[in-house]
């Protein structure tokens, strides 16, 4: 199953590629985390080995364009001067919050003996992380963006 999903991951890397060409990274980031939060809620109501399978490739699909989005976003919402250190850091933030949701999940499952809540715990932080998305959306939406701080490389991207 883990192989499964991390090949899937492969094509979910290459395809977000080309989705957020279409749609913009951080409608790709959107959509890739909607859909893992999917996958992540299918697990819980099945349990046979070939369901596992089937989610377990859908689960790979959908995630392995979630963190290549952060740097597209990076080089979307900043200058070109900035987004060597900015897409660094965002990169050291996304491994440190994967290790940690791992190490959470583990403690979950150690302390209540079930799958399920650490499912529930990746649901959880999944929607906290829909929530930023859709916030940050909704704060650089056309009109809002501070076009002459990010020319001048002042600041953030937004207002």
């Amino acid at each position: 199953m883990l192989s499964l999903m991390l090949g899937f991951g492969v094509v979910s890397r290459l395809a977000s590629g080309w989705i957020s060409d279409q749609i913009g990274g951080m409608r790709t980031l959107l959509l890739g985390s909607a859909l893992q939060a999917v996958a992540l809620v299918l697990f819980l109501p099945f349990d046979g080995l070939g369901s596992l399978y089937v989610i377990s490739a859908m689960f790979g699909l959908f995630q392995g364009g979630i963190f290549p989005a952060y740097a597209i976003i990076v080089r979307e919402y900043f200058p070109p001067e900035q987004v060597g250190a900015r897409t660094g850091g965002v990169m050291v933030g996304g491994q440190v919050g994967m290790a940690l949701g791992a190490w959470l999940s583990g403690q979950v499952f150690d302390l209540t003996g079930s799958y399920d809540a650490a499912f529930w715990n990746g649901i959880g932080w999944n929607l906290v992380n829909l929530a930023i998305v859709l916030w940050l959306m909704w704060r650089i939406r056309p009109g809002r963006l501070a076009v002459s701080s990010v020319q001048s490389g002042r600041g953030g991207a937004v207002a």
